[in-house]
């Protein structure tokens, strides 16, 4: 049976399916009011792992959280990410991993979400004009002052991964990677090799008709969604995956939990393994 328990950094225990908010919508009007209801019937349910970030909405996500879920239990995990900001002549979403603005970003989100230090902290994308070890060593200052407890990347490669961690551990990682998409296998391996918690963004999605069918067929099988078969595969694929699906229905938050009890056999599992080497299925995302 998977374990429907981990650890990230070593000592915050966290169910291994949370809820990424991204797909909140935080506008004041009634679909706002569905987004808490969602949120609150996330920690119903048992989800101890919520994600969010400072892009998501400017840190609207963030508030809508805190009114959605404070004052928070001592179990509930929010982690929100920095790094990504509005700026130049045309004031689009830009990489920005100077160090003032990742400091002012984690003041803002420290404000928004109501809480004296962000347990975990992920840097959003590396921004390859700000040398690295700044933007790590900047979270590495604030971790030390108190305001951030761990330390995550999102979106990094195997080497990137080992610079950063040869200036601060690191925590967790969060990169694309789903039962179709797993380019970021050497960067799991990699997180398993150390004990790095892997969040998989866009844990569920559908590559080429033929690979969608098998998906199906296995799912009829086992009498479950296919979207319940991807959550469940990713449990089974490695320890340190705990994935995050997003979702604005209360319907579709209680079917994804559910996926933490499909068992999967052995051949079945061999089966969607073998997806990944009948070609690229992998979807190249946007910034999230």
């Amino acid at each position: 049976m998977t374990s429907t328990e981990s650890l990230i950094g070593g000592d915050l225990r966290v169910r291994r399916l949370g809820f990424g908010a991204m797909h909140l919508p935080t506008d004041p009007d009634l679909a706002r009011k569905n987004s808490l209801a969602v949120a609150r019937r996330a920690v119903e349910l048992g989800v101890n792992l919520i994600d969010t970030a400072y892009m998501y909405g400017g840190g609207a996500n963030e508030e809508l959280l805190a009114e959605a879920l404070h004052p928070y239990s001592d179990e509930l995990l929010i982690t929100t990410k920095v790094g990504v900001a509005r700026s130049g002549p045309d004031d689009e979403w830009r990489l920005d991993g100077r160090p003032a603005v990742l400091r002012d970003q984690v003041e803002q989100a420290l404000r928004r979400l109501r809480v004296e230090r962000i347990e975990l902290l992920q840097l959003h994308r590396i921004d390859r004009e700000t040398p690295l070890a700044d933007q790590v060593g900047t979270l590495r200052e604030l971790r030390d002052e108190g305001k951030i407890g761990r330390i995550g990347l999102s979106e990094v490669t195997v080497g990137e991964l080992d610079q950063a961690r040869r200036i601060v551990e690191i925590a967790s990682v969060q990169n694309r990677y789903n039962l179709l998409d797993r380019e970021h296998e050497p960067v799991l391996a990699a997180c398993e090799a150390a004990g790095i918690a892997f969040l998989p963004w866009r844990p569920v999605a559908w590559g080429e008709s033929g690979q969608r069918a098998e998906v199906a067929a296995v799912a009829a099988e086992v009498d479950a969604t296919p979207t319940q078969l991807a959550l469940a595969w990713l449990l089974g694929h490695s320890p340190v995956v705990l994935p995050i699906p997003g979702t604005a229905r209360i319907d579709h938050l209680e079917e994804n939990l559910a996926a933490e009890n499909l068992h999967l056999s052995q051949a079945h599992r061999d089966r969607l393994d073998r997806l990944d080497r009948l070609g690229d299925a992998g979807s190249q995302g946007t910034t999230r």
